[in-house]
C-alpha cells in the first residue's frame, strides 16, 4: 500500500492535520540551519541508547511511557517530535517551557508535564508523553514505512548524521536516550554495527493476544481488517494474498523471528528480552535488568525505582470462540507452534 492510499483509507480520527503539517514543515525549515550548526560539534552519544523493539502491539508504548516516568532516560516527546528536523532545538525549547528549573513566576504553569499510561494505537497525549518519532527516523532512512530495508538500500543510510543528532539531543538532558526502534528492528545486524552504542529492549507478547490486538488495530485505524497495519516483515509480498488472520499471525511470528535472528550475534550487554506479561506483573524486575545492563556497559547506575508495582495486563479475549480458534489455527500453521491461552 502506498503512503497516499494509506492516508486516504484511515479513519477520520487518524487522518493527518494538513494545516499542522504545513506549519511544522515551515518551522523546521527555518530552524534547520541552526540545528546543523549544533550537531556539527557532536559525533555520537556518550551513553548507550535504548531502542525498544518487538512486533506491533507488543506493549512498546506502555514500555516507553513507563521508561519516561522513571526519570532516568531522555526520550522523544510529543513536543520534541514537532521539531523533527531540529530535535536538539526542540529539546532546549522543551526545557524552557516545561522544566521547573526554568520556571519564572509561574508564567507557564498551565503547561502540564504529567505523563499517564493511556494511548491510542501508539499515540499518546500530553506535551511530555513519549512519541514514536517517525518523522525523525525517516530523515535518515530510505523508506517512510516500517519495513525491511534491502542491503542495496542500506548504503544510503546516513548513520553519522543520525549519531550526531542523537548525541545532540542527549547532551541537552545529559541522560541516556530511550525510544522506539520499530523502523530499525528488521535490520538489526546493520544498525547494531553502524550504531555501536545502541542497546535493544525486545518485548514479546503472547502470540494470541498480540494477533488479536493487531486485528483490532486494523479495524480501529481503517474501519476494516483487510488493510495492512504497521511493520512489514521481509516476507511481506508473500503474505498479501493470505486471509487477514493469516497475515497478522505471520506478521507477528516473522517480525519476532527477524528480531531474534538479528539479536543473536549482538553482545549480551546490548540486549534485554522480556515478555509483556512479566513486565506487567513486575516492572521493577525489568528496571533491575535494565540497570544491570547499563552498569555492565560502564554507566553509573545509582538509580532508585519509584514506579508502579504492577500494570493491569490487557490480555483478555475480546472475540468469539470461532474467531479465537481461527487465530490459534492460523498461528499453528504458520509457525508450527501451538498457542496456549
Amino acid at each position: 500500500m502506498s503512503e497516499m492510499s494509506d492516508l486516504n483509507n484511515r479513519q477520520k480520527e487518524f487522518q493527518r492535520n494538513n494545516a499542522l503539517e504545513l506549519l511544522l514543515k515551515d518551522i523546521n525549515a527555518l530552524l534547520a540551519v541552526a540545528e546543523d550548526e549544533i550537531i556539527d560539534g557532536f559525533n555520537a552519544p556518550k551513553y548507550p541508547f535504548l531502542l525498544v523493539v518487538g512486533a506491533p502491539r507488543c506493549g512498546s508504548t506502555i514500555m516507553m511511557q513507563w521508561l519516561a516516568t522513571t526519570g532516568i532516560f531522555a526520550y522523544p516527546t510529543n513536543l520534541i517530535s514537532r521539531f523533527y528536523r531540529c530535535p536538539a532545538i526542540g529539546a532546549k525549547l522543551q526545557l524552557l517551557l516545561t522544566d521547573a528549573r526554568y520556571n519564572y513566576n509561574n508564567e507557564l504553569f498551565d503547561l502540564n508535564p504529567k505523563i499517564n499510561f493511556d494511548s491510542q494505537l501508539g499515540k499518546t497525549r500530553g506535551a511530555l508523553a513519549p512519541n514514536e518519532f517517525w518523522y525523525f527516523w525517516r530523515r535518515f532512512l530510505p523508506t517512510i514505512e516500517l519495513q525491511y530495508i534491502r542491503d542495496d538500500q542500506l548504503s544510503s543510510v546516513d548513520t553519522s548524521s543520525l549519531l550526531a543528532e542523537l548525541a545532540a539531543i542527549e547532551a541537552v538532558f545529559d541522560k541516556p536516550l530511550a525510544m522506539k526502534g520499530h523502523m530499525l528492528e528488521l535490520n538489526i545486524p546493520f544498525f547494531a554495527d553502524a550504531l555501536p552504542r545502541s542497546t535493544y529492549l525486545f518485548i514479546k507478547r503472547s502470540p494470541f493476544y498480540n494477533i488479536q490486538s493487531l486485528l483490532q488495530a486494523r479495524m480501529k485505524y481503517y474501519g476494516n481488517i483487510n488493510e495492512w497495519y504497521s511493520v512489514k516483515p521481509r516476507e511481506y509480498l508473500d503474505l498479501i494474498d493470505l486471509s487477514p488472520v493469516e497475515q497478522v499471525a505471520a506478521q507477528v511470528y516473522l517480525t519476532n523471528q527477524s528480531i531474534e535472528a538479528g539479536l543473536s550475534d549482538v553482545d549480551d550487554k546490548r540486549k534485554i528480552e522480556i515478555s509483556y506479561e512479566k513486565f506487567c506483573e513486575s516492572p521493577q524486575v525489568v528496571f533491575e535488568r535494565i540497570r544491570k545492563r547499563y552498569y555492565e556497559s560502564g554507566v553509573e547506575t545509582n538509580w532508585d525505582y519509584r514506579g508502579p508495582a504492577e500494570f493491569k495486563s490487557t490480555n483478555q479475549i475480546h472475540i468469539s470462540d470461532k474467531d479465537a480458534y481461527e487465530i490459534i489455527d492460523a498461528y499453528a500453521r504458520i509457525s508450527g507452534e501451538q498457542i496456549v491461552i
